[in-house]
């Protein structure tokens, strides 16, 4: 069986994250479990190189169950450091590589004990360059082993080794002929006999082509060819995954056809020459990236489309006879696949044994499905791992928790404020991967109960608030069918509906949940929508002016009317039946100049400036400046005014004071970078909306810590904002243009430095006092500002 060593699932874990949501940073818990696995008989080796420093975990088969046995870590390595990202294994041998030291990259060396354990033997030598990617791709055939270094200046390289009396020294390089910059020698290699095939899949603008090289007698190793698909065009990256075998060559270009994805067979004819053969190609259009894995499978190659049925991800089995001909394609899946699995990213197979790597499920934590043929023939999953964890989190209930004189409530800093309860996200309907985003409440106007909605990446929870310190999770609302889980979840009430948008979701739609079914629910249970408005397929955000009864879904995208990402205004005075209305946007403002708006409020208008008293004005908050809009008449919409200010990042949400007179601004990625103040502390920009036409900026509040600042609310004289890892901190507004810090809770224990993890947002509106806190991967917190008497 051909050794491969690929680098297979990187480019598909890097999916962009829709234009105008800076809060869609990488997930740091995104381990990427499954991204490199390797069989060896009865054991697997799985590398999961994005949690912490990395790990490689080890499974072993036990009465045809595989069971956990450990795993290896690289203490010494940084944070980081991606120890993980490509296995290569023969017999006793184990290679791991990891990325550290400015992706510099290094190979350290495992060897098997009779016991089946595994103890470090130290590190490949030579000393590659910064950036060098050492390691991206790795073979072991016997006692040779290969490496490649694809990021080494010159077009790349891959270092030979070879072992003598149990000791791995470099042979040099393999010696490929007019290699320049940006080829990427060395990103993937398949080694077979004295034979071996290495990718540049960046040679000729992107297109891809492979070396050949053979050993000679003496052991040296010369170039026998270099390959290109006729057909292979601009960006197609060939060679990004290879398999070798025989007489015959497999490479993936999974970006083909605007990532469609094409496997390219090459064959090896009598006279030594390596000439082109067939093209297969996946049974769909679309972005599958099928290439993206390859693998042997019992005289089957076996081809990954990850991106394939929404990305869940699927296998394609390729049936050839004795002579090599093609016979058949046969599309594989595994049970219960959710979008975003990625199912297909990564191939390993020892003969009847297949582990195919999801790297994208549960939110990117990752997963690997085992494979094996039923005597009838069809392959079937037998079981999957991935790595359990306790969570550092438990629930706290049953009675307030006042702020010690420690600072702190259990692992919680906090100053002048009580917990009421703490959920975490398995206790309020999360699975392994979900995480929390957006927040609102609801208070039963029949019964005075007060209930929290909570966003999910996959659905919405429920929680019956009435008694804080004895919350009750009463069941969840599913994303919608067939959509992918998103980081953005936005809800928002009106007359006892709750409507929630998605964004980066397909076509979510707005669902519509009537509150009033939650009054008789009894055990937790799950709800569908009443039903569900199609007029947008993704929006990143959801605003709602009671007073009015319209809704205005901001941030729109990827079908339906996305206005721009403006105003897209639906009619909900028949809560059950939403319409559209019209658009509006201000295309002097947002990034793309279209008049994006990440978040907005929408008010009747009571303000000073007696010109729009009430009128319908929305104030959006437009990546680049605020925008002020007479929405009144929506077959007419009117752009007020529009400001921006200093030193903007990210104008990211807004809300006014209760007498319109003054907004309260966070810019989302203004702490990050450093700039003015704001490299100072949690920068809230202070607005004076007197005459609406002319916006002032009157101050820019500098917090005591150096947090990314998110969803802010204000009632009353207190400004309430979730600022991500610093939690909540609460703002004393009676002298509105000073904003004074009286009291916080944090969510997210450790630093408070620019990042985006902890609290995301909070609903301080209930006339209990009750706070609702969600925390991104914490869970619902429930919180009393005890800095003023609560009615």
């Amino acid at each position: 069986m051909p050794s491969i060593g690929l680098l297979a699932a990187s480019a598909l874990l890097l999916a962009s994250a829709p234009t105008g949501s800076p809060d869609a940073a990488p997930r740091r818990d995104a381990a990427q479990f499954g991204r490199a696995v390797v069989l060896l008989g009865d054991q697997a080796l799985v590398g999961e190189p994005a949690g912490g420093t990395g790990a490689v975990h080890l499974y072993r088969r036990i009465g045809g169950a595989w069971q956990p046995g450990g795993q290896l870590a690289a203490t010494d390595l940084p944070e980081r450091a991606q120890f993980g990202t490509a296995l290569a294994a023969a017999g006793t041998t184990l290679f791991v590589s990891h990325a550290a030291d400015s992706s510099r990259g290094g190979v350290r060396i495992y060897a098997r004990a009779a016991n089946g354990t595994w103890a470090e033997a130290g590190s490949l030598p030579g000393s590659p360059a910064s950036r060098a990617l050492f390691g991206s791709a790795m073979a072991i055939q016997g006692d040779w082993a290969f490496v490649g270094a694809p990021g080494v200046v010159g077009g790349g390289a891959v270092h030979v080794y070879r072992r003598a009396a149990g000791r791995w020294t470099e042979a040099g390089t393999l010696p490929a002929a007019e290699l320049v910059n940006g080829d990427r020698f060395g990103s993937a290699i398949a080694v077979d006999a004295d034979r071996v095939a290495v990718s540049a899949p960046g040679r000729g603008t992107n297109k891809g082509a492979i070396y050949l090289f053979r050993r000679g007698a003496d052991g040296t190793w010369s170039q026998e060819a270099m390959v290109q698909g006729r057909r292979t065009a601009a960006n197609f990256r060939l060679g990004t995954t290879l398999v070798l075998a025989g007489t015959r060559l497999w490479a993936g270009a999974p970006n083909a056809n605007s990532f469609s994805g094409v496997v390219v067979a090459f064959e090896r004819n009598a006279s030594g020459e390596w000439t082109e053969g067939a093209t297969l190609s996946p049974f769909e259009a679309g972005a599958n990236q099928f290439g993206a894995a390859l693998g042997l499978v019992e005289g089957e190659l076996w081809i990954g489309a990850p991106f394939s049925d929404n990305r869940e991800g699927r296998v394609y089995r390729v049936g050839m006879d004795a002579k090599g001909n093609y016979t058949s394609l046969t599309k594989l899946a595994a049970d219960g696949l959710e979008v975003g699995s990625l199912f297909g990213g990564v191939i390993a197979a020892e003969g009847t044994t297949v582990a195919v790597g999801m790297p994208g499920d549960a939110g990117g934590l990752g997963t690997v499905v085992f494979l094996s043929r039923t005597p009838q023939g069809a392959w079937v999953t037998r079981s999957s791992v991935y790595p359990t964890a306790e969570s550092p989190y438990t629930a706290i209930t049953g009675s307030e928790k006042i702020c010690g004189t420690d600072g702190k409530v259990d692992q919680f800093e906090c100053g002048s404020t009580g917990l009421l309860a703490f959920l975490p996200i398995a206790d309020i309907g999360g699975k392994r991967g979900t995480r929390l985003n957006d927040s609102w409440g609801w208070t039963d106007p029949q019964s005075g109960r007060e209930y929290a909605i909570i966003g999910r990446t996959d659905g919405t929870s429920f929680v019956d608030v009435s008694n804080p310190s004895a919350p009750r999770y009463l069941g969840d609302l599913p994303k919608t069918e067939g959509t992918p889980s998103a980081a953005w979840r936005d809800m928002k009430v009106y007359k006892d509906h709750v409507y929630i948008v998605a964004d980066n979701a397909g076509q979510h739609g707005m669902q519509v949940f009537d509150l009033t079914r939650l009054r008789t629910v009894r055990a937790p249970q799950t709800f569908t929508a009443d039903t569900r408005y199609t007029g947008i397929a993704s929006a990143h955000n959801i605003v709602i002016n009671e007073g009015t009864g319209y809704a205005y879904a901001v941030g729109s995208s990827g079908g339906g009317e996305t206005c721009g990402g403006g105003l897209h205004m639906i009619d909900i005075r028949q809560p059950a039946s939403p319409t559209f209305a019209g658009c509006f946007s201000d295309p002097l403002t947002g990034m793309a100049k279209t008049g994006y708006s990440h978040d907005a409020q929408c008010v009747v208008y009571r303000g000073p400036d007696t010109t729009y008293q009430g009128r319908e004005i929305c104030i959006g908050s437009n990546e680049t400046a605020i925008s002020v809009a007479d929405v009144t008449d929506k077959a007419a919409p009117v752009a007020v005014s529009r400001a921006s200010y200093p030193n903007v990042a990210y104008a990211h949400q807004a809300w006014l004071t209760e007498d319109h007179r003054y907004l309260y601004l966070g810019d989302e990625l203004d702490e990050g970078s450093g700039q003015g103040e704001a490299g100072k502390g949690t920068r809230t920009l202070v607005w004076d909306l007197t005459d609406l036409d002319d916006p002032i900026l009157v101050k820019e509040h500098i917090g005591a810590r150096r947090a990314t600042d998110h969803n802010l609310y204000v009632k009353g004289n207190r400004m309430y904002q979730a600022n991500y890892s610093a939690g909540l901190r609460i703002l004393d507004i009676t002298d509105p243009k000073n904003p004074r810090e009286v009291g916080y809770f944090d969510t997210s224990p450790g630093e408070d430095t620019p990042a985006m993890n902890g609290a995301w947002s909070n609903y301080p509106f209930f006339k209990s006092g009750t706070i609702v806190i969600s925390s991104i991967g914490e869970g619902l917190f429930l919180v009393r500002d005890r800095t003023q008497v609560v009615p």
